[in-house]
Order: structure tokens, then sequence, then C-alpha cells
């Protein structure tokens, strides 16, 4: 998809299609509005007979308007401007992507972007009207025999602002959007695969692919690695599993100067739950316990695009957790790389297991922050649901930032509590705490574990077992959190 800015009137548009929005009830908005005028009220006496009111989501295509220079024009319903927000535009893009792409037009010229959004900008406007098209256009059918051959796809979009000052503005913010697209499109990509063709092996053959087209430095370490550094708590998960583990660990050096921020990402390419078997019903979606390691190398794209001013590692310690003869037993204790010691007492509750050895192997970066993304726990998905992911961590001022780059991503997540008082809930009587602390405050107990790792640095942890991937007939990954850990590493980078 090409993307490019303009800022001019709408009837001189040379294009297939040009869009306009319609606000309820019966209301052009300000490019409609001068269609409108050029063409003798063209568009006004079809709205004034019933057939577009204006509310949210409906369309209609016009073709032939008269004193225009386009083939067509689509007429966006955006429902009530009063309640037009970030949600109603996003949808309206959405919609006017869907509707483009079913006409066969090859091309259009946006006018959305003009609409005033409260409290967004020409930049945030510009970039999620990326993020809506790519998301619109994205398929994921390379493991059908016949692949679904869409009829003309619209390939090139022209988004259109009010004024000539904001053409740059513009520019910046469409490539902006792109680079995250291209890295939700990867996160998508690797989590819709199934598990028996992304393994541990194969991750790191797709970092290793992204190292090299980006010139990044990369090392994988193997099983032997990891027990030379006694990794005994990830390597526990993995002895279950036929699939050899992987330690990934990406570098990409865009300022030498300053410490890096360490990205970690749980990359559990199957989960089945060890010997605590998971239920039979939807496990097949326990191919996308690895989109916490998805979306570190989705963000690791966009970085890498933008070439932004920063110094960024990403850890993403891969394996499998399925039942074997050799697999780890409810009961065991295993000695994690800071020798602190865990009794297992769920082999469901795997992540924390991998993590927290990552956490530890990232303090010989000595980091400015780490930030850990994992499907962790269901927990999560009760107390937020789908909509919010779960942000844990006692530096407030680091919180503050990754909420902050949710909240312009329209990736939001939501601040958890990290109270001391959750830790009684892990005491073990036989080492040093167990690897889960009960029902109650799942999410929350499973933060405090990854937290007794992470004392010689700034940490926060994001939940992502709701937003990491639809169920049903919607069925597929998100790309979720790579646009909120874009902007919290383009905020960083603009600080440095």
């Amino acid at each position: 998809m090409e993307f490019s800015i303009k800022s001019g009137s709408p009837e001189k548009q040379r294009s297939a299609c040009v869009v306009v929005g319609v606000f309820e009830p019966r209301k052009l908005a300000l490019a409609g509005e001068i269609i409108d005028q050029i063409s003798n009220h063209y568009l006004s006496d079809i709205i004034r007979r019933g057939d577009m009111e204006g509310k949210s989501g409906t369309t209609l295509m016009l073709h032939n308007v008269p004193n225009t220079l386009c083939d067509r024009v689509l007429l966006i319903g955006l429902g009530k401007e009063r309640e037009f927000k970030d949600q109603e535009y996003r949808n309206a893009v959405r919609t006017a992507i869907k509707t483009l792409n079913e006409t066969g037009a090859l091309e259009a010229s946006v006018f959305l972007t003009e609409l005033p959004v409260k409290r967004r900008d020409t930049a945030w406007k510009v970039e999620q009207a990326v993020l809506m098209a790519m998301e619109g256009v994205y398929r994921f059918d390379q493991l059908k025999s016949k692949q679904e051959e869409m009829r003309r796809p619209l390939r090139r979009i022209v988004l259109n602002v009010s004024r000539r000052t904001e053409l740059s503005i513009g520019e910046e913010a469409a490539k902006q959007g792109q680079a995250i697209a291209d890295g939700m499109n990867m996160a998508k990509d690797l989590g819709n695969l199934p598990g028996n063709i992304c393994t541990p092996a194969y991750l790191a053959q797709q970092a290793q692919e992204l190292a090299k087209t980006y010139k990044l430095k990369i090392e994988v370490l193997e099983q032997k690695d990891m027990e030379a550094l006694k990794m005994g708590s990830l390597l526990s998960v993995a002895r279950g599993s036929r699939q050899p583990p992987k330690l990934i660990v990406l570098h990409y050096q865009g300022n030498k100067k300053h410490k890096p921020v360490v990205l970690v990402g749980k990359g559990v390419t199957f989960d089945a739950g060890g010997i605590s078997l998971k239920p039979g019903a939807e496990m097949d979606e326990m191919k996308y316990d690895m989109c916490g390691a998805a979306s570190v190398l989705g963000a690791f794209k966009a970085v890498a695009e933008l070439k932004l001013p920063i110094n960024l590692v990403g850890i993403i310690p891969a394996t499998e957790n399925l039942p074997d003869g050799n697999a780890s037993k409810p009961g065991d204790v295993v000695t994690s790389m800071s020798g602190q010691t865990i009794e297992v007492l769920n082999t469901d509750a795997e992540g924390r297991l991998i993590l927290c050895d990552a956490l530890t192997y990232a303090e010989r970066f000595e980091p400015e922050a780490v930030v850990d993304i994992a499907t962790l726990t269901g927990a999560c998905v009760i107390a937020l649901g789908s909509h919010a992911s779960g942000l844990f961590s006692s530096h407030d001022a680091l919180a503050r930032e990754l909420l902050h780059a949710g909240e312009y991503a329209v990736d939001r997540a939501w601040h958890m509590p990290l109270w001391d008082d959750y830790q009684e809930q892990l005491k073990s009587n036989f080492a040093d705490m167990a690897n889960i602390g009960g029902r109650a405050g799942g999410s929350i107990t499973a933060a405090c574990f990854l937290s007794r790792f992470t004392k010689k640095y700034d940490w926060a942890h994001l939940d992502i077992a709701g937003t990491a991937w639809k169920s049903g007939k919607d069925k597929g990954s998100t790309g979720r959190p790579v646009g909120l850990l874009v902007h919290f590493l383009i905020n960083r980078s603009a600080e440095s």
C-alpha cells in the first residue's frame, strides 16, 4: 500500500474515488459541502431523499458526480458530530477502506483526515488512517492451497490535510504509521502461524533475517549456552519438548552514548500446559503464547525502519511447553539464573519461569529500563477483557511513559497494583518462592513473581493475554502492543 499526503480541494482530485464524511442527521462535512456546491447540490439532494442519514458505519457510493474530476464519491456515515471521537474516526476510516476494497478502485483520495477529532492533531489522524488502512488490507492466507484473489485491490491512498503547512507533518506521520503497521504485520504473521511451523528455531530464524535486513547484531543462545548460564528455570519448561529452546538476543544501536532500553518477549511457541495439561477446548489458540516475542520483533522492525536514535536490546526466551516423560512435574524445585529457587506448583504457569531468567540476563546490559511483554495470565483477561493490556510497574515514571504511549497509539494499558501485600501469596515451604499464588489476584501475583528478578533496574511488565489475539469468527493476532512499544521508544529517543 502506497500513501501520500496532499492539501487540495476535493472536486479537483483526479482519482478513482474521493471519500468524504456525513454527520448524523444528514450533515455533510466540509469536503462534502465543497463538492455539493460545485455540483449544484447533487449530494445534498440525494441526502435529502433519505439515501444517507449519516449513521456510523453506513456508506453510499456515487458515480459521475457533476463538475468533479473523480470517478466516484464515497460518502461515509460518521454518526453525531458532537460524539465524533477517537473510535468513531478509526471506524470511519476502517469502513472506508473495506468499502473501497470491494469496489475495485485502485486508488482513493481520503478527506476524512481533515475532520476535527477532539484532542487529536493532524499527525495522529494521518498515522491512524495509515494503520486502519493497513489493517483493512491485511490477509493471512499463505497456508491455504487456494488463496482468494481480490479483484483490483486498493493500492494507493492520498490522505488530505487542511493546510499546506501541515504537509510535512502529515508525511512524517504517514511514514511513522507505515513503519508501525509493518511491525504489526510481522507480529501478526508470526502469531498466526501454527506451532508446527513457528517453533523456537523458526523464531530464531526470523530474528536472524530481520537482523540481516536491517544490519542488527544478533546472538542465538542454544541449550548448552543456557546450561552454562545456569538458566534452570527456563530450561525446566523446555524439558517436555523435542524442540530445542532458544534465547534470542537482538541489538539495535541508534545512539551509542546512552544505555539501552531492553524489551523481553515471552516466546512459548505452543503451550499445552505441560503436565498441568490445559483443557482441549480452544487449546489451538495457545500457538499465540509467543505473541510477546512477536511484538518485540515487530517493534524492532519499526524502530529500524524509522532509524530511531535509541539503543535497544531485545531478549526472547523461546520454547514449547508440552507433557512428556521428561517434563517438569508439579512439586519440582528448580534454580533460576539469579540463584533463587522456585517450587513449580503448576507447570502451566510457565511464562514467568522463562521470563525470570531472561530478566536476570538483561542485567548485563545495564539498561535504562526493561519492559517485558507476555501473554501471561488468564486472570488478566478476566480483569480487563480484550481492550486494555495489564501494566505492572513499581516505577511510576516508567508506567506513565507506557500509559501515555498507549493512549496515543490507541493501544491502551491499565496500571494495575503491585503492592508487597500480594507477595505473601508466593510463599513456599520448600523453596524461595512458588510459581503461583492461587486464583485471587492471579495476574498481580504473576507480576510480583517477576518483580523479584528485576531489582537492579527500572522495570515494567505488560500482560497482553487479553489483547494479543482475537477469538471466534475474527480469530487472529492483533499485532498489539507493537504500537504502544514503538511510541514509547519514539518518545524515549526524542528525550535522549
